[in-house]
């Protein structure tokens, strides 16, 4: 999808190589997942979103089967590159998803975020 291609360009961006897989939503770095999307048409309204790890204490995955997968390795960006600026990951990503998706123009909703 374009949202898992943007993600891949924003981790590129970075220098780490990720991949979308055709029967396992979301976005993996060397079989680990780093990003999940949900996205759903209810109604005749779309509702779509995503959920990169950046810098988080990735144990309650251990207790859960991320996307219904048991024992999927998760992996976040911190642990591939070092620390990471919130606020230039958010900038990056979203260069990434306004170019993929065609946007001429580019609004940022927070929900109340300082970015």
């Amino acid at each position: 999808s374009r949202i898992e291609q943007s993600l891949i360009g924003l981790l590129a961006s970075y220098d780490v190589q990720a991949v979308a897989k055709p029967d396992a939503p979301g976005v993996y770095v060397d079989g680990a997942k780093i990003a999940s999307l949900g996205l759903r048409i209810r109604n005749g309204c779309s509702f779509h979103g995503l959920a990169l790890n950046l810098d988080m204490d990735l144990r309650p995955f251990q207790r859960i089967n991320p996307c219904g997968y048991a024992g999927m390795p998760m992996t976040q960006l911190r642990d591939l590159v070092g620390p990471v600026d919130f606020a230039e990951v958010c900038t990056r990503l979203r260069a990434e998803l306004v170019s993929r998706l065609g946007y001429a123009e580019q609004k940022t909703l927070t929900g109340g975020i300082e970015l």
